[in-house]
């Protein structure tokens, strides 16, 4: 059977854009269950200073806490990091796996990290090689890859020239992001295909949002271009608090259900994802949960013993 690789960004994408303050004990429950439904990769957290993302606030405690109690479990706790201060931070608690970030636009570059994409990729390259010294597992996060909230569509071939650039640094991993959900899927196709070509598609990623109803379809090209790992959030929660406009990120339960009708594996437990949304629903204050939610729902009263295979 052919397999997806999710990378679950709930705990962090998730809720960083979130009104009601997350506590740390309802972080904790998430955790606990995302690793109990099968999740093998959570980005947990931003190592970033709370004064402007007040719901990473705990970082340190959260990472410490995902590193201690599953020390030999084979799940990946990633942390976000974009200076060398939140580098030492997220290692100071054991973190063992970072993800950093390089925008294509100048203009969302300067709004969300305060630098250009210039001096992002320069940052970037440092501690890519500390990481690299350390032992670390990293990743980097290509944002605005297809669409700027603020400069428009990005010409293609800048994305291709820089994710050449951030390749060449060695990472493990390249996210390639639809940072506010506004590419459609016959440009998120062409460009992966364009990409797999001239790097390893075993280890490019796609980083999808559904601001405007075609998440699914963003990531059923993605698959057919060869993409095998996803990023998705547990109830399609997140958004970027420097990108207006950015929705909910693609839901993990609907991505999940399209690799099963698609026959992939993704070794998620669906049934068990339910059970986290709805319990979410009461710290967010209102109805979350992707677009399979109404279907899912309607035949589990009908079918209560109705078991899910993925």
């Amino acid at each position: 059977m052919d397999y997806i690789k999710i990378y679950e960004v709930g705990p962090r994408d998730g809720l960083q854009n979130e009104h009601n303050l997350i506590h740390t004990p309802q972080k904790k429950w998430l955790v606990d269950g995302l690793v109990q439904a099968g999740l093998k990769h959570i980005e947990l957290t931003s190592f970033v200073h709370p004064k402007y993302v007040p719901q990473m606030a705990d970082a340190d405690v959260m990472m410490d806490h995902a590193t201690q109690t599953y020390p030999d479990s084979g799940v990946q706790f990633i942390g976000l990091v974009f200076n060398q201060r939140g580098y030492d931070r997220a290692l100071a608690t054991g973190c063992n796996s970072m993800a950093f970030g390089v925008a294509v636009s100048d203009t969302f570059s300067q709004e969300n990290t305060r630098m250009s994409p210039a001096r992002a990729l320069e940052i970037t390259r440092d501690l890519v090689a500390q990481a690299r010294r350390d032992g670390i597992w990293t990743r980097v996060y290509l944002m605005t890859a297809w669409v700027c909230p603020f400069e428009g569509p990005i010409n293609p071939w800048r994305t291709i020239n820089l994710a050449e650039r951030i390749w060449e640094l060695g990472i493990d991993e390249l996210a390639v992001a639809d940072t506010i959900g506004h590419a459609h899927p016959l440009e998120v196709g062409s460009l992966m295909e364009e990409l797999g070509k001239r790097l390893d598609m075993s280890r490019l990623a796609v980083h999808l949002h559904d601001t405007q109803a075609i998440g699914l379809a963003n990531a059923t090209t993605a698959l057919q271009a060869g993409v095998r790992i996803f990023d998705s959030s547990i109830g399609g929660l997140g958004g970027c608090p420097f990108a207006p406009g950015a929705a909910g990120n693609l839901a993990t339960e609907d991505l999940v259900h399209l690799c099963y009708k698609m026959g992939i594996g993704s070794g998620v437990d669906f049934n068990r994802l339910w059970e986290i949304i709805y319990e979410m629903e009461t710290w967010v204050q209102r109805p979350v949960g992707g677009r399979i939610r109404a279907w899912w729902e309607s035949v589990c009263a009908t079918k209560p013993d109705l078991t899910f295979e993925t």
